[in-house]
Order: structure tokens, then C-alpha cells, then sequence
């Protein structure tokens, strides 16, 4: 559980929700045999664990709430997840067929693990992170405001052990404002860095500054000094995606997607998970949308739109029929748009894999080359799959484009979305559309 946004802890916490299930069947052995009728409602317990958990708070900064504030908000989501458990029991009426000896013990047995596990994570974290603050002087040489931002962000970063003793000016003619000690001489500089036993040099320069990055390499070429290059690119830059490696080789990337293999994996996992899961809760709603739709007014149920997708590449979205044969809306189809239902087979594309459940909206292809001329950045939607919400979505910016300031302003919060992409971030955007996402005008 290395990275407390990522994946491993999401799978520890479905496989504690699991094993706790199967030691209470254990624990109650008569009611082993009837154990097989409880793996649906457990299956749905660790679903919406998945789905629930980032969005309260689960799996926030392992350095942040305290041992007592994360086992009670570990404690709280576990709850939520069994409310919902139980509220699905109660709409299947299966209340009086569940042992309720077996679900306590399976609540008690499954939220200690999760907690337990959890506690045990932060402290393994919190003792690498006072191992770390004991290495962690760092010396910086830079100019400009780039030097003075990373300055800055060490300051802001009291977590993270880092602290700054040395600061080098390379450009003398524009001063830095720091708390540390400012140097212009070079060989006082490089005494003070290894007398104060600094073990990370950072030089934050420009990519033109080569000559003072060579110069500052072959100083400590022979010392145990780990010298990093910060380059200052936010001129170029337009996705912040950081650092890849291409052939074994390290290549900074200017112009890249920031979702890496690994994320983008997850993303999928989740998405066509969470897509079963919706689909298989409104597939009487979608039998009923659908009748109403072929009884109301002649043409097919369905209808295709076309858009780009990822990469670029032409795809066929669906939605619910709400326009006749004459292009003039259908009362039937007046409601659903109003309630966003004529979106809902749309999910069928997000278990395709055509779709993601959140990401940049998709535009009708003839719409496209008028958006992408009018925005800065538009190509760069493509990158990841079109979302059936985003970011931009519960901003508002959901309705028609008709104006230039429109479309730019979604752009930017796609652009947005795309460089602070996280499982959090997508909790947070499915949770606003489902609790405000289905009212007003832009809905």
C-alpha cells in the first residue's frame, strides 16, 4: 500500500470486506450451508466499497488525520457500505433469510482488518518518513522565480523532510528572495554544501543554463550528493506530465499524456466495474425507458452519435431516441432530456471501453473542428477516453457552447482535470453530478 491513491489499497480493503465475510460464516457454523445466497450481497459490499471509500476520505495522504481520525472515518465508510448492504437486502426482501449473527460478525470481523491494516500502513509510512527527515538537507541553485517557487513549495512541504540550507544564485543581477543563506560565489557555496553534510542538490534552471549545470555536476562529482535537475519548462509545458523513460533512457515530457500504463489500467478496471454495477441497478428503468420510447413515436430506441474518442479515433455513442423521424421532439423524449435519462445507455459504452465515467464531454464530429480552432489545448482532450461527466460538467459548463468564452472555459477545465487526475478527483466529480449534476438549466 505504497501509494495511498493507487490501487493496492483499494484491493486490500476488497479482499479484507471479503475474508471477513467467509471467517464469520466460519465462526457461525450453522449457517455454512447457507453461505452461498450471502456471495452476492458481499460482492456488493466490496463494489461499493470501491466506489465509496475515496469519496469519504479513505484514502486521503497517509500523513494526514491521526490514528484516532482515520480509524474513525475507516470505521464511518465501512458502516456507509453496510448501510447500503443492508438497504439492498431490504429492497430484495432478504432481511428475514440473512443471519443476523453472521452479518455482525462479518461487520465487526471486516472492519477491524480494514482499520487494523490501515493503522499499520500509516506507521510503517510515518517511521520512513522520520527515517527520511534525517537525510533530507537540500541545496538549491537556481534564479528567478522558478528557483524561488521551488523554495516555496519546500516551505509549504514541512512534511515531506525536506529542508533547504543553502541557496546559490546563478543569475546575482536579479536577487532571490529566501530565508536561507543566498550565495554568488561559487567555492563558498560548494564548502558550505558539503560542511552542512547537504546530501540533495537541486538545480533549478533553465534548460539554457547548461554551462552552470555541467559546472555544478563536476563539483560534486566525487561526493555523496544527490544532484537533481528541476528545469524550469512552465513556458512550454502543457500538461505538467513530468518524467518518462523511453528505452531505459529518462525523457522529459513537454507535450504527454499524464495518465501513465498503470493508472490508466486502473481507470479502466474501475470504469467497466462501476458500469456493471449501474447497469445492472437500472436495468428495469432502461426496459421501461425503452418501451416508452418505441410506444411514443416511430424510429429506433437507440441512436448513434459519432465522435473522437481516444487517440483521435472516430466512435459511436448512444442514447435514448428523444427527436421523431421529423427532427421535432417527442414528449417522451422532452423528459428524459430534462433528467439527463436519454444519457443512460451510455454506460453500455463505458463497459465497451469506448467511454470512461468521467473525463473530458464528447462533441459531435461536426462540431469539433469549429471547437478546436477556437480553443487553445482542444487536441489534448483526446489523450484520455471521453467521460459521461467531468469536471468541466459540474462547473457548469455543460450546456450549448454557443460562445467563444464557453468553450475555452471548458477546454481549461478539461485541460484541468487532465494534469490533477486522481481516484479522489473522480469520487469527487461522480458524487457532485449525482447529488446537484441532474437539476437546473446545464444539468
Amino acid at each position: 500500500m505504497c501509494n495511498s491513491e493507487g490501487l493496492l489499497p483499494r484491493l486490500f480493503d476488497v479482499a479484507m470486506v471479503v475474508s471477513g465475510a467467509v471467517i464469520a460464516s466460519r465462526i457461525r457454523v450453522e449457517y455454512i450451508a447457507e453461505t452461498t445466497g450471502y456471495i452476492p450481497f458481499v460482492a456488493f459490499a466490496a463494489a461499493s466499497a470501491l466506489l465509496l471509500f475515496p469519496g469519504l476520505g479513505v484514502y486521503e495522504s497517509r500523513r494526514g488525520p491521526g490514528k484516532l481520525m482515520l480509524a474513525c472515518r475507516m470505521l464511518f465508510a465501512w458502516l456507509v457500505v453496510q448501510a447500503c448492504v443492508l438497504a439492498l437486502m431490504f429492497s430484495l426482501h432478504r432481511l428475514d433469510q440473512t443471519s443476523r449473527a453472521w452479518f455482525l460478525c462479518w461487520t465487526a470481523i471486516s472492519g477491524a482488518q480494514i482499520i487494523a491494516g490501515r493503522l499499520v500502513a500509516q506507521a510503517v509510512f510515518a517511521r520512513m518518513g522520520r527515517a527520511e527527515m534525517q537525510f533530507h538537507r537540500v541545496a538549491i541553485v537556481g534564479c528567478g522565480r522558478h528557483c524561488e517557487s521551488v523554495m516555496t513549495s519546500i516551505e509549504r512541504a514541512s512534511h515531506s523532510g525536506f529542508r533547504a540550507i543553502a541557496l546559490f544564485n546563478a543569475l546575482p543581477e536579479s536577487p532571490i528572495a529566501s530565508r536561507v543563506p543566498v550565495f554568488d560565489d561559487f567555492d563558498a557555496f560548494v564548502t558550505e554544501v558539503r560542511e552542512q553534510y547537504a546530501r540533495e542538490l537541486w538545480l533549478a534552471l533553465p534548460m539554457s543554463q547548461d554551462h552552470t549545470i555541467e559546472r555544478f555536476v563536476n563539483a560534486f562529482r566525487e561526493d555523496l550528493v544527490n544532484v537533481r535537475f528541476i528545469p524550469d519548462m512552465h513556458g512550454l509545458t502543457l500538461l505538467e506530465s513530468g518524467v518518462s523513460e523511453i528505452l531505459g533512457v529518462p525523457a522529459i515530457d513537454l507535450v504527454a499524456s499524464p495518465f501513465s500504463r498503470r493508472a490508466l489500467l486502473e481507470k479502466e478496471v474501475f470504469d467497466r466495474l462501476l458500469a456493471l454495477l449501474a447497469l445492472a441497478a437500472i436495468a428495469p428503468l432502461l426496459v421501461g425507458i425503452a418501451i416508452a420510447v418505441k410506444l411514443g413515436s416511430r424510429g429506433p430506441v437507440l441512436v448513434g452519435q459519432r465522435c473522437k474518442g481516444p487517440d483521435g479515433r472516430v466512435i459511436t455513442l448512444y442514447k435514448f431516441r428523444s427527436m421523431r423521424l421529423d427532427a421535432e421532439m417527442t414528449s417522451v423524449g422532452a423528459l428524459l432530456r430534462r433528467a439527463s435519462l436519454d444519457e443512460l445507455p451510455l454506460f453500455f459504452n463505458v463497459l465497451r471501453g469506448d467511454m470512461s465515467m468521467v473525463g473530458p464531454r464528447p462533441h459531435a464530429l461536426e462540431h469539433d473542428d469549429l471547437y478546436r480552432k477556437a480553443a487553445s489545448g482542444y487536441v489534448h482532450r483526446y489523450r484520455v477516453k471521453p467521460g459521461i461527466t467531468g469536471w468541466a460538467q459540474v462547473h457548469g459548463f455543460r450546456a450549448e457552447t454557443d460562445l467563444i468564452e464557453k468553450i475555452e472555459a471548458r477546454v481549461a477545465h478539461d485541460l484541468y482535470y487532465l494534469a490533477n487526475w486522481s481516484f479522489g478527483l473522480d469520487m469527487r466529480i461522480i458524487a457532485t453530478t449525482l447529488l446537484k449534476g441532474m437539476r437546473g438549466a446545464t444539468a
